[in-house]
């Protein structure tokens, strides 16, 4: 019992060495002769030699792709494979999506208890020598490569059985495992990063593995586009990760069938922190929050935000109950806002009284809102015109410290109206929100210098009073109220108030470029203008380094010579270059003709200088202009949406009615939601009500209640789109194998036009020897027997696919009996011993082709289109 005991175990310690024959017998399919490589009579399994590791896994991995299944099976009974190899064997049928060999080699998994390692962090896979040797790249699991591939079936498959795609750490993350993983190989490390994030970024893991498969995009893509900054070396590989999640999202907004459906899509604010957030900003009543498409908005997703589902809204909802704005033409537009502009004093008198009338209502609209609030700051500038008008008539005022602090001061009044409105929309939106729109940061510049020259100025008209009133301080009460102006110090308060006075008066003006995204046209002009001012901002920097390097050669040159009027300090010589970028400097200042070594240098200087900022910089800076502005026009649809979106959103907001300066005015309504907010609190009254929507019927859980309405709908357009994609990946299947059809009928018609012109040609001639044409006839015949049974053997298992040979030699005779007479009928060869006709040989063959190709193809479909080929032929 022991001798048997031991020699048990050397036979199932033997270790089986790789079988040349076995790669051959694989790729004829014969399983008859891979059992018998295996010695799988025994039924025992049997160790491999490490040495061969890779040939084994060629092979397993051969019969997969060859679709053997039987012939896998086999593998699998007979020999022992480890972990390794069977997860590579998973990754190849993940690669040619065959679904069931993917089930078996899980089950295999399972077996082996070896699937917890696949679960584990990618960096699993970068301290593993035989990655090296696999076909596959470090990081690549069979869920990540499923999910690359689009397969929703073996996706859906890997995340039942617990296989998931762990989210790499961040880029600068210090764990243990991340140094080791950097130290050991930085490469594969990088490598098994992009490769798990084209996992996550995929439609198929993104749609089956997250509850908001939409929302999901967004946080994805957001992050993936500070990982392209973060890691420029691969910027290109993460931006077009994040430009597939834009698309993702945009195909499951248009799989939206109805008004309720993109309601809850676009106003969902659940499971999100700043969905919340934006849903505490309230807009007007009958006006959806809209916390969907502001989170797309602050998350840059302009492909979403312009989609025609999300325009179509915004437009409903910026024209409100005025249904023929939309479709009015521009001169009644500009009619009804010329109406507003004169008569925005009487409107807004109405809405401070009666804000729930017919006319206040209708001023509550967001396109008359926005009238009314363009024509307030339209106003606004009349005034800073005329008040410019009324210095210059009062010159001689202005100039001393005689002027009349109220012929300047009337545009305080909209700046106070501007300023409270600025306060009202921090506490709508919050101090975050209201910090991410630049125009927010420009307005608050702009109000703080408007309060400053204010400031200022009645700074100097009380200091000027109060010195006065005290006698010790005479010679300072003449300073502040009779010196005139050349007697100025330079720090003086009215020379700053009139300076940031000036500037602001500027900036007033081009804020009226904030309304320009309203119109298409001035809109993209505007956004091309804001984009050839950053490419201005970057450009500067480069000219301020070349500009600073001659700027101290060229001094440094001229210091120590007094002779030199116009160069040697600082000032003169930077006005000096500064104005020779526009040509309108004099080139003789650098002349010394009693130096004549400076006058060289300088000279050499000042060329170089003018060569590298008027020819070189300058035309560079065209070109980026340019290049920025045909960017814009090529993308100029989306681009002008997506402003206009913006603006229409800023005026969907509560609140925020009455324009300046009339909104400085405390009103009734203000006070009436001050007593009730009080009262509530008191109270602890809700009023939050979720809105009740119908149910789909396909989602609503049996025996668990209804599922919220929102689930449902994610749940609704996931379920459509994937649907939709294993439709087009049929079609496209079809359409490749039509192309296929369509190539071979191309072929096969040349062949019938060569062959018309070579029968033509050898009309007269025959073949001198009848053995040879003899013996290609028989040749035709026993493989048109051979192809004659072709289904039949397939559907009855047969396992032997050679050509039939016959081993009875009696039968062979008849049968060659037989093939000669059906060669002489075919005109092969001629009943009187004639030579045969080239043509006919030719024409037997095509026949045998097409014999072939009709027992190849497996789908009826395509026999029509080889018998027309046929026709043609014959």
């Amino acid at each position: 019992l022991e001798s048997r005991t031991h020699n048990w175990r050397e036979i199932v310690n033997k270790k089986l060495h790789f079988p040349p024959e076995l790669i051959p017998a694989i790729q004829e399919g014969n399983m008859a002769w891979v059992d018998s490589l295996l010695s799988l009579g025994d039924g025992i399994i049997r160790q491999l030699d490490e040495s061969e590791d890779r040939l084994w896994r060629e092979a397993l991995n051969l019969s997969i792709r060859l679709g053997s299944e039987d012939i896998m099976t086999s593998l699998l009974l007979g020999v022992k494979f480890d972990f390794r190899q069977i997860h590579e064997a998973l990754l190849v049928a993940v690669d040619t999506n065959q679904p069931r060999y993917v089930k078996h080699l899980l089950d295999r998994l399972d077996q082996e208890k070896g699937n917890k390692m696949d679960v584990r962090s990618f960096s699993m896979a970068i301290f593993d020598h035989s990655i090296d040797d696999s076909q596959f790249a470090p990081g690549v699991t069979p869920l990540t490569l499923a999910c690359q591939k689009d397969l929703y079936e073996i996706v859906t498959m890997l995340t039942q059985r617990g296989h998931d795609i762990p989210l790499p750490h961040s880029i600068s993350c210090t764990c243990l495992e991340c140094r080791n993983s950097r130290q050991y190989d930085l490469l594969k490390f990088s490598l098994s990063r992009i490769n798990t994030y084209r996992g996550i970024a995929s439609r198929a893991y993104l749609s089956i593995t997250s509850e908001d498969a939409m929302l999901s995009a967004f946080h994805l893509s957001r992050e993936l586009r500070k990982l392209s900054k973060k890691e420029p070396e691969f910027k290109p590989q993460y931006l077009a990760l994040e430009q597939l999640c834009q698309e993702f999202a945009v195909e499951l907004l248009g799989m939206c069938r109805n008004q309720s459906e993109v309601s809850t899509i676009l106003n969902s604010n659940e499971d999100d922190s700043e969905d919340e957030e934006l849903d505490e900003q309230t807009f007007e009543e009958g006006i959806p929050n809209l916390a969907r498409l502001r989170l797309a908005v602050n998350y840059n997703q302009k492909q979403f935000v312009t989609h025609p589902i999300c325009q179509q809204v915004l437009s409903s909802i910026w024209c409100g109950s005025l249904s023929g704005w939309r479709g009015s033409r521009t001169a009644w537009k500009l009619l009804v806002s010329l109406g507003i502009f004169i008569a925005m004093p009487f409107l807004c008198l109405v809405y401070w009284i009666a804000p729930k009338s017919k006319l206040g209502k209708l001023l509550k609209v967001p396109v008359i809102k926005f009238l009314l609030h363009s024509a307030s700051y339209m106003w606004f500038l009349i005034t800073l015109l005329t008040e410019s008008i009324f210095m210059e008539i009062y010159r001689s005022d202005f100039a001393s410290r005689k002027q009349n602090i109220l012929h300047n001061s009337l545009h305080m009044i909209w700046v106070a109206g501007f300023f409270w409105f600025e306060c009202k929309e921090v506490w709508i939106e919050g101090l975050k929100s209201y910090f991410l729109d630049l125009w927010n940061i420009v307005d608050m510049m702009v109000l703080s210098m408007y309060l400053a020259s204010f400031t200022l100025r009645i700074l100097i008209t009380l200091k000027g009073y109060f010195l006065c009133q005290d006698s010790s301080t005479q010679e300072l009460c003449d300073y502040f109220t009779n010196t005139v102006r050349e007697d100025w110090k330079q720090e003086d308060p009215q020379l700053i108030a009139e300076t940031l006075f000036a500037v602001t008066s500027m900036l007033s003006f081009t804020r009226l470029a904030y309304i320009l995204p309203a119109h298409e046209s001035l809109g993209t002009l505007q956004i091309s203008m804001g984009r050839m001012i950053d490419d201005m901002m970057r450009f500067m920097f480069i000219l301020m380094i070349i500009g600073t390097a001659f700027l101290c050669g060229i001094n440094n040159i001229y210091v120590p010579y007094v002779v030199s009027p116009y160069l040697g300090r600082f000032n003169e010589t930077f006005n000096f270059l500064f104005w020779t970028m526009f040509g309108m400097a004099n080139q003789e200042y650098v002349d010394m003709p009693d130096y004549a070594l400076a006058e060289f240098v300088g000279r050499i200087f000042y060329g170089i200088f003018t060569l590298l900022i008027v020819i070189v910089l300058l035309n560079m800076l065209i070109a980026m202009i340019s290049n920025s502005f045909q960017r814009i026009e090529d993308d100029a649809d989306v681009e002008w949406k997506f402003a206009r979106s913006k603006l229409y959103l800023s005026y969907f907001r509560e609140g925020l009615t009455m324009p300046a300066p009339f909104n400085i005015i405390p009103s009734p309504k203000a006070l009436f939601y001050i007593l009730r907010s009080i009262c509530r609190k008191i109270c602890c009254y809700s009023n939050k009500k979720a809105p009740e929507y119908p149910p789909i019927a396909s989602l609503v859980s049996q025996g668990e209640g209804r599922v919220p309405y929102r689930l449902q709908v994610t749940k609704a357009l996931v379920h459509r789109y994937i649907e939709a994609a294993r439709r087009e990946f049929e079609e496209s299947k079809r359409k490749d194998v039509g192309n296929r059809i369509t190539e071979l009928n191309k072929v096969v018609g040349q062949l019938h036009t060569e062959m018309q012109e070579f029968h033509q040609k050898l009309q007269w001639r025959r073949k001198s020897e009848p053995d040879q044409a003899n013996i290609l006839g028989k040749y035709i015949l026993g493989a048109k027997n051979n192809f004659r049974d072709f289904d039949k053997n397939k559907a009855m298992g047969c396992e032997n696919t050679d050509l039939h040979i016959s081993t009875h030699p009696a039968e062979e005779e008849e049968e060659e009996d037989e093939n000669e007479g059906e060669i002489k009928a075919g005109g092969m060869v001629s009943e009187e011993g004639e030579e045969p006709d080239t043509f006919h040989e030719c024409y037997n063959l095509l026949l045998l082709l097409f014999y072939v190709l009709e027992n190849s193809f497996t789908k009826t479909v395509f026999f029509y289109q080889i018998n027309a080929i046929k026709t043609v032929i014959l």
